[in-house]
């Protein structure tokens, strides 16, 4: 079963939160569910190739970038390696790059933006942590709802 965002608000509306970014939608998979894995960086990937190299199914990685688009937190590398270690989704507070490669393959991701410039490797970020994004609070644990509409967040698994 897809999950739809709007249908998803309709039932719960009480229990939803809307991520207010205005996200672009890059890879084959449009929509997208998971408990949130987040983690918080500046212009440096080291960990988002650390946390996607792990088993990933159920889960949706949360990167809090920023919003730099001064460089690319993922391309499509990265993504393959989401997508071979079955993350649901990857959510970037960033750019990404390689996007004509990603939106070929079995992947969803949300970005900011794309930017060709490649990241700092100074292996430096903090996973696991609240992030703050565009005023929103998003923890750990919680779980995540996106499609083309939108990104929503629920604190208990809703489907």
């Amino acid at each position: 079963m897809e999950t739809v965002t709007a249908d998803l608000w309709d039932k719960y509306a009480q229990e939803l939160t809307l991520l207010n970014v205005d996200f672009r939608h890059f890879g084959v998979k449009t929509n997208f569910a998971g408990e949130v894995v987040t983690l918080k960086l500046y212009e440096d990937n080291t960990y988002v190739r650390k946390l996607l190299a792990e088993p990933g199914a159920g889960k949706v990685l949360v990167v809090d970038g920023g919003g730099s688009r001064r460089c690319a937190l993922v391309g499509d590398n990265i993504a393959k390696l989401a997508m071979d270690n079955h993350w649901e989704g990857i959510i970037v507070y960033g750019c990404i790059r390689d996007s004509q490669v990603i939106n070929d393959l079995q992947v969803a991701i949300k970005a900011i933006g794309t930017c060709p410039v490649k990241s700092i490797k100074r292996d430096v970020g903090i996973v696991g942590e609240e992030l703050i994004i565009a005023g929103t609070k998003i923890n750990p644990g919680q779980y995540v709802y996106a499609d083309m509409d939108g990104v929503l967040l629920s604190n208990q698994k809703l489907v």
